[in-house]
């Protein structure tokens, strides 16, 4: 059950990575809040991957590393922003709807159908979205649709979950075409690195503000290399569904952060909106085939 403790691991540290950048970077740009778990990163995913054992590589490896790069700069800039503008409660658990996009890019992209338990999930994780807007005082069963659109953080992080089913898939073909560990240790290395300098090319963060915060950036990139270096193996020694089905429990450790630290509301109602949310991506990924 060494993938199970593992892929609880990588839930923890994306979770605690998330509030731990919203606590400390919240106040700076959300390109700082980008660059600082990819920089203190890099040297930790730069001295690991001389070690990972180099697997046969095609065209359609290169081709797929190469696409990957800006499907994952651009929302992970948006997740950012995310948690910037709204409670981790708010916007953690809408990654739970990845699955469902990911039914409708597999139907595009690898002519997938799902089944009934797929689209039971899409129900499911829908509802859960419901529940999580729920507050006290509404007026109207509908209010809780509003307020995914007038939360900020919320839409926003549903983008995300949008364009990493468009990530997962082509990020899927890059790993059957190498290794888990290989592709992800490389990937997340090149990634880091070209944001950074892009980054700094384009004046958009500045190094001195990394210097003053040092020990906080440190904490962040050990927290985000834990999570790959996790994912990594955990996705290796199981089928991804099932990895990737406990790593959603990430959301609801998130919504307990949001209370401990940040003092969020509501906290019930959206744990349970939460929990139905990764229920559907259970359904999703493990049964909707």
């Amino acid at each position: 059950m060494l993938w199970l403790i593992l892929s609880l691991l990588t839930a923890l540290a994306v979770a605690s990575q998330d509030a731990w950048v919203k606590k400390h970077f919240s106040h700076l740009t959300a390109y700082d809040m980008l660059a600082f778990p990819f920089l203190f990163s890099l040297p930790l995913f730069a001295v690991t991957v001389p070690f990972i054992p180099v697997p046969p590589l095609d065209d359609t490896f290169y081709w797929c590393f190469v696409i990957s790069l800006p499907l994952n700069f651009v929302p992970f800039f948006i997740y950012m922003k995310a948690i910037q503008k709204s409670p981790l409660s708010l916007t953690l658990p809408y990654l739970a709807f990845t699955p469902a996009f990911m039914i409708l890019t597999g139907y595009v992209f690898l002519d997938e159908m799902p089944n009934q338990w797929g689209l039971a999930g899409i129900v499911v994780t829908c509802a859960g979205g419901y529940v999580l807007n729920l507050a006290s005082g509404m007026r109207s069963v509908f209010e809780p649709l509003k307020a995914v659109f007038h939360e900020t953080g919320s839409w926003l992080m549903l983008i995300v979950a949008l364009i990493f089913s468009f990530s997962a898939v082509i990020g899927k073909k890059g790993i059957i075409h190498s290794s888990p560990l290989f592709f992800t240790m490389t990937f997340f290395a090149v990634l880091s690195f070209l944001t950074v300098l892009v980054l700094l090319i384009l004046g958009k963060i500045r190094l001195r503000t990394f210097r003053d915060d040092w020990a906080k950036g440190v904490a962040a990139g050990v927290l985000f290399f834990i999570h790959a270096l996790a994912h990594g193996f955990a996705i290796s020694m199981v089928k991804a569904s099932y990895m990737i089905s406990v790593k959603r429990l990430s959301a609801l450790i998130g919504i307990i952060y949001g209370r401990l630290f940040f003092k969020e509301k509501y906290v019930a109602v959206r744990f349970a909106g939460a929990g139905l949310m990764v229920a559907g991506a259970v359904l999703i990924t493990i049964w909707g085939k």
